[in-house]
């Protein structure tokens, strides 16, 4: 099979396409003939390194596949050949809270990902993916959209009449602008560019604002809610962005820390965390059946789909990677690895 590995040392010049040979399941393992992959920001920090320094390579990267079931292991019953199936981000994690053990599990590092015509997962891996999706949005959902799922639903036990302010564009934003509105709460965007701004508000955002017009977002978004406040903020910047999500947020309200697009460590004033009783919470992507609770929800909203930014082809992953870095993209950049 054809598959990319980063191979010698980190670095998108060191993503090279090779050959492995097929896959064979063991006992509980399914072999999964893939059909799409979808990438994140992880992706591109696994790549470069920055993510974990110390992962052993070779490594086949990226998290997020969907395929058709090629072969069995002994005693597998969840799915038979010919499923087409959605792999879980992290395998040994599909309920309940997790451990070292269960979040040592993710695709695309430590274990080989879904940059590759197979995978081998566990059987409790995968779950079927809906008739509704095609393969491109399908592929999109296993780590964006269940860390959206699981910073407002799973965790953030969203209400209707809530307001929650989503930082940016990419992937886990819209997801989660698009999980707020099907529980009826308002949404405001922040990005840099007003054409996205418009775009988003065409998805159902209620309120945008220019982050670069107005660097003193946090005190926009007050403004925004007659000075109550946010419900929920969805932090996707870190500590770069950190201190006006913290402005933005009403006492009491909830901060979701994902991404560190932003920035990883900077001094970080927390007094207002603590004076106002702002909840913090700290979201790695989410369970095995919170992707199943999320397909349910979606398939109540039949026109909320997944945004997919642009397709490339398995022979243009490099390309795909460099797209993702330039930051001009709205929604999921998909990588199709057959037809």
């Amino acid at each position: 099979m054809r598959a990319y590995e980063i191979r010698g040392s980190f670095g998108l010049e060191n993503l090279t396409l090779t050959e492995r040979p097929s896959l064979e399941p063991g006992a509980g393992q399914v072999v999964v003939g893939l059909r799409a992959a979808s990438i994140n920001y992880r992706d591109l920090m696994m790549i470069r390194g920055t993510y974990n320094p110390r992962q052993k390579l070779p490594l086949i990267p990226v998290s997020d596949g969907v395929g058709d079931v090629l072969r069995l292991g002994a005693g597998v019953t969840r799915v038979k050949v010919g499923d087409r199936v959605i792999a879980h981000f992290m395998q040994g994690w599909q309920s309940g809270t997790p451990t070292r053990e269960k979040i040592s599990t993710s695709l695309g590092g430590p274990l080989d990902g879904c940059l590759a015509e197979e995978i081998l997962v566990r059987e409790e891996g995968v779950t079927r993916a809906p008739a509704s999706l095609s393969d491109d949005e399908a592929a999109t959902l296993p780590c964006a959209a269940v860390t959206a799922w699981s910073a407002l639903i799973g965790q953030g036990r969203l209400k209707a009449g809530e307001t929650v302010l989503v930082q940016g564009t990419g992937g886990v934003s819209l997801f989660a602008l698009q999980i707020a509105r099907m529980h009826g709460a308002r949404v405001i965007v922040t990005s840099s560019s007003d054409e996205k701004l418009v775009r988003a508000k065409a998805l159902g955002a209620h309120d945008g604002i220019n982050y670069k017009a107005n660097p003193e977002w946090g005190v926009a978004a007050r403004k925004l809610t007659d000075n109550v406040g946010v419900d929920h903020v969805v932090e996707v910047g870190g500590a770069g962005t950190f201190d006006q999500s913290v402005r933005a947020t009403r006492p009491g309200g909830t901060i979701s820390l994902i991404g560190v697009l932003a920035g990883g460590a900077t001094q970080v004033n927390l007094v207002p965390v603590l004076m106002q009783n702002i909840r913090v919470q700290g979201v790695l992507v989410g369970t095995g059946e919170m992707l199943g609770d999320l397909l349910a929800a979606m398939a109540t909203s039949p026109t909320v789909k997944p945004v997919i930014d642009k397709v490339f082809p398995f022979e243009e992953a490099r390309a795909a990677f460099g797209h993702l870095e330039g930051g001009k993209h709205f929604g999921k950049i998909v990588i199709r690895i057959r037809a």
